[in-house]
């Protein structure tokens, strides 16, 4: 009973520290994971680059692997490109199994006790972040110390001894058994760990663990298989290159390379069995996509022909967010900025919006308002997406400044979506207008027209600002509001004059008024906008 008690307990603290060291290092690499992801280009090879970086990185294959089912569902990267980053995933989780093959647990309370004076005894982010990092590092190897003493006693067991026998005899129950442990834990690197922990006690030979090792490549598939359910057929591909990728690698291994794999680890560490198991895993990874690399377009073809083209296949995304995916939130870092670019698309369907409704009241077009309508229920569709991505995105483990941008695009969704509201109601006057067969003055065209102008360069400037941080064009966007309450009540007085004159309708009267007060309105939301911005003044940028 003791023994269980302490391989549950060791192996959670195993996987809490690996938890906690890649926030950690996920933290410190903040904006940086964003622009590893834009390196990626058609090149396969840099696929495979930036997915071994970015694992290392996140400490976990498999949220890289569900991470890049996001991207494609989203649409944001092609299956192409995501086969290199799916086998560089798998180089970059044996960076985890390599740490913990070394002995070195005996520098585990000293790597707690200077993260734990680094955390408490400094305000600065960045401290606290390697902090977190070093607190991880020595949580994760705690937990392996446990596991270590846990199998003490088993490695005296008889009926152990035969079990490891059968495994070392029968690689196809090895496969399974391996399979099996990481399915259940959803870890590859913590099944590599438990076969390290029973290597560091006499416990398994190197040719009982390597079916075990391969068992763990495919089983670390559920999770990426699992997240596919409810995504589109692309994203299901993904799943699909990943589990032939390492049922091919295993295939290959097994029939031809397990012997030359277990003569050159023994040979690099003859009497450190810990040692060949973390070195079987990296020869296996590399050598695995060094071989099947040339070859990723066929695995290509064979996903297709798994899972075939459907006719509406490019229907089966309805209108909504492009960039935002729940997979995504895996890298939160990563999730914000999507979540960004999500809000800029929203803000040119409201500029889309606008443009549109205001050319029909010019041009007495109805077509231009029924676009205008449709726009209006893209961007409440987006509203409501977003603001929910932003809900889940907040539970998950941000920086301050992480938390301080979803702060503000909460309050900027919304702004954006007040001015689609006013679009709207400036196409309904618009479709006003046309049934009464009401007209404007030439001067009250031209004194809208320059309202216009101003209203919709601030609301196209303040996304541009936000997006940039660039304080000078906030400064202008102020500016141009200041000059815009000048003319309105210039414009207003004007009005009045052509009132009295006789030169204009009180019934096209009231809808100029309503003109103005809604062109007002959208010029108040991108004065909200650039207020968000200077919420994140110092270092913090979107």
């Amino acid at each position: 009973m003791d023994v269980a008690v302490y391989l549950v307990g060791g192996l959670g603290m195993f996987l809490y520290g690996m938890n906690v060291m890649g926030d950690g290092l996920q933290k410190v690499a903040g904006e940086k994971l964003k622009r590893i992801i834009e390196m990626l280009t058609t090149n396969k090879l840099m696929g495979v680059l930036v997915g071994t970086i970015v694992t290392a990185i996140i400490q976990s294959s498999s949220a890289t692997t569900v991470m890049t089912v996001g991207f494609v569902n989203a649409g944001i990267m092609t299956l192409k490109q995501a086969v290199g980053i799916i086998m560089g995933a798998n180089i970059g989780t044996t960076v985890t199994a390599q740490l913990v093959s070394f002995s070195i647990e005996k520098y585990a309370p000293i790597a707690i006790g200077l993260g734990m004076i680094m955390w408490f005894f400094t305000k600065k982010k960045h401290v606290k972040d390697l902090a977190e990092i070093l607190i991880g590092f020595g949580i994760l190897f705690v937990g392996m110390s446990f596991m270590k003493d846990a199998a003490a006693p088993v490695s005296e067991m008889q009926k152990v001894h035969d079990a490891i026998l059968m495994l070392s005899r029968n690689p196809i129950l090895g496969i399974i058994a391996g399979f099996l442990i990481t399915g259940t834990i959803q870890s590859s690197s913590a099944s590599i760990g438990i076969l390290i922990v029973l290597a560091s006690q006499g416990l398994l030979p190197i040719t009982a663990a390597l079916p075990i090792l391969y068992g763990d490549n495919i089983g670390t598939c559920v999770t990426s298989l699992l997240s596919t359910i409810g995504a589109s057929r692309n994203a299901r591909r993904v799943a699909i290159v990943h589990l032939i990728f390492n049922v091919m690698g295993t295939l290959l291994f097994i029939v031809v390379l397990s012997k030359p794999i277990i003569s050159l680890v023994t040979t690099m560490d003859p009497t450190n069995v810990p040692r060949q198991i973390a070195n079987a895993h990296t020869l296996f990874n590399l050598v695995n996509v060094c071989i099947l690399f040339p070859f990723s377009n066929y695995l290509l073809k064979l996903a297709y022909k798994l899972v075939p083209v459907s006719v509406d296949e490019e229907e089966e995304r309805i209108n909504t967010t492009k960039f935002l995916d729940e997979r995504i939130l895996e890298t939160p870092s990563i999730a914000l900025s999507n979540t960004v670019d999500e809000v800029i698309r929203m803000a040119s369907r409201s500029t889309r919006s606008l443009n549109a409704s205001y050319e029909s009241i010019k041009n007495k077009d109805m077509d231009l308002v029924a676009k205008s309508f449709e726009y209006e229920k893209i961007i409440n569709k987006l509203q409501i997406d977003i603001t929910n991505f932003l809900f889940k995105l907040t539970t998950r483990n941000l920086s301050d400044i992480e938390r301080i941008k979803t702060d503000v695009l909460f309050h900027i969704v919304n702004d954006i979506e007040r001015v689609g509201d006013h679009a709207e109601n400036l196409a309904e006057i618009s479709g006003f207008l046309n049934e009464k067969k009401l007209s404007f003055s030439e001067e009250a065209s031209r004194e809208l027209d320059i309202l216009f102008d101003i209203a919709s360069r601030n609301f196209y400037d303040s996304i541009t600002a936000i997006k940039t941080y660039d304080e000078e064009l906030a400064k202008e966007i102020i500016e141009r509001e200041s000059e815009f309450g000048k003319l309105e009540k210039e414009y207003r007085k004007t009005h009045m004059d052509r009132l009295r004159s006789g030169d204009c309708t009180v019934e096209a009267g009231i809808y100029f008024l309503d003109i103005i007060t809604n062109l007002e309105r959208i010029s108040d939301h991108s004065i909200n906008i650039i207020d968000e911005m200077n919420r994140m003044r110092g270092n913090i940028t979107i």
